[in-house]
């Protein structure tokens, strides 16, 4: 069935930064990244290429990349800027077709099967997209087309940045057996580690691996590492995405030393909690108190509680004195809030209203 859908993954080159450089030529040649200031516990949501040089990566401490490239210039970013490049992004798309699923801000599935124009042909809409993306909104986008998600995900960092691969069907084992395993979704560190003491790097590696001993090691998950290994993978492209809760959480500047500290925090977070909430209609969907705490020692654990009555902030209380009591170290992070259970089908106005 997949060897007969096209679909196309767009993802933007390094957004955030990006958008500044467009707004802002002087910017274009000298590393930079967008994130949080160096002097807290600042983190990056992106950096440029001329960043990624020296070893800057998303989701690194501002002050680890600075260590790296002191030359870089953190910018605090502008969300809003960035939402409305999205929104001609996504205008662009839905020129080609209704079956979009947004992955964040600039990323998304398109399944464009059954869509006449270009008489059909994914490649020619993949290069109009690119085409349209750079001169509308001003910036680059990597596009993979494929006969479905998983391949069409690889294929667009395939050739980053600025660029498009097409995997056609009779050249998809070929591909995928060349793909790295750390490529697969859901393969991080610890994976690619257990993967490389069974001798696994790419995909050819895990097609001639016994699945008895994948299972073992990877349990459930087994059967869909499998399955992408042999480039297969019949997922939908899903037009809406259902959020299944609604959460804040905040890194504290300084850990929190005990439990009394972590206790006197909590009110703040609830308040944020039902800000969020305010005007969303999720009353009827919660059904689990969700609470989660990080400590010092970049540990994690989470606990939740079902919903049986009236709600109580008393609840929380009692999650966070649980959560705490595992590991009973100084706490750098809290998050608060729900679990929801999924609402009546619709269709969402904005693909990225999630």
């Amino acid at each position: 069935m997949s060897q007969n859908r096209k679909i196309i993954h767009i993802d933007a080159d390094c957004f955030y930064a990006a958008i500044e450089m467009r707004d802002d030529p002087d910017l274009r040649d000298i590393p930079i990244a967008i994130g949080g200031p160096e002097g807290g516990r600042g983190v990056l949501s992106t950096a440029n290429y001329a960043a990624r040089v020296f070893g800057v990566r998303s989701a690194m401490p501002t002050s680890v990349a600075k260590r790296l490239c002191p030359a870089l210039l953190v910018i605090p970013g502008n969300m809003n800027k960035y939402r409305v490049a999205s929104e001609q992004m996504h205008a662009i798309f839905r020129e080609f077709t209704d079956i979009i699923e947004p992955l964040s801000l600039d990323e998304a599935y398109l399944d464009v099967t059954n869509t006449k124009v270009f008489q059909g042909s994914a490649t020619r809409i993949a290069e109009e997209i690119r085409s349209r993306i750079l001169a509308e909104v001003g910036i680059t986008v990597s596009a993979g087309v494929a006969t479905n998600k998983f391949i069409a995900k690889v294929a667009s960092d395939w050739d980053k940045p600025d660029g498009l691969t097409v995997v056609t069907p009779d050249k998809q084992f070929e591909f995928v057996s060349n793909v790295p395993v750390k490529f697969i979704s859901g393969i991080g560190r610890v994976a690619q580690e257990k993967l490389a003491a069974l001798g696994v790097f790419k995909c050819a590696d895990l097609q001639n691996l016994d699945f008895s001993i994948l299972q073992k090691s990877f349990g459930s998950m087994a059967f869909r590492l499998s399955q992408f290994a042999l480039g297969i993978d019949d997922r939908p492209v899903k037009v809406s995405r259902e959020r299944k809760s609604v959460s804040v959480e905040h890194t504290f500047s300084k850990d929190l030393p005990d439990l009394n500290a972590c206790q006197a925090v909590l009110p703040i977070l609830l308040a944020d909690l039902k800000k969020r909430m305010a005007g969303k209609n999720y009353e009827s969907q919660l059904i689990k108190y969700y609470l989660k705490v990080k400590f010092d020692d970049f540990t994690q654990t989470t606990i939740e509680q079902s919903i049986k009555a009236k709600l109580s902030d008393d609840v929380f209380s009692q999650l966070l004195k649980q959560a705490y009591s595992r590991y009973a170290r100084p706490v750098r992070l809290i998050g608060v809030g729900y679990r929801l259970s999924p609402p009546e089908p619709h269709q969402l106005n904005l693909p990225f209203d999630v």
